[in-house]
């Protein structure tokens, strides 16, 4: 089923996130974009991820990107 891959993918994607912090940018927006697959499914999020999804956007934005 789609929510299993998908949830499944979001898994190995924060697992990435922990073990190649330089590169949380291009994973925040990864993972985004797999939390909107499961928004365009018409299917639930799980909460946790829901605040998952909420914090990274706060702490990204506040953070200076690096060029």
């Amino acid at each position: 089923m789609a929510f299993e891959r998908i949830i499944s993918e979001i898994q190995m994607l924060l697992t990435d996130m922990e073990n190649q912090p330089q590169d949380k940018w291009e994973l925040h927006e990864m993972i985004l974009e797999k939390l909107n697959e499961l928004r365009a499914f018409g299917l639930p999020l799980p909460e946790d991820l829901v605040e998952l999804e909420k914090k990274l956007s706060a702490e990204l934005n506040a953070a200076p990107r690096k060029k």
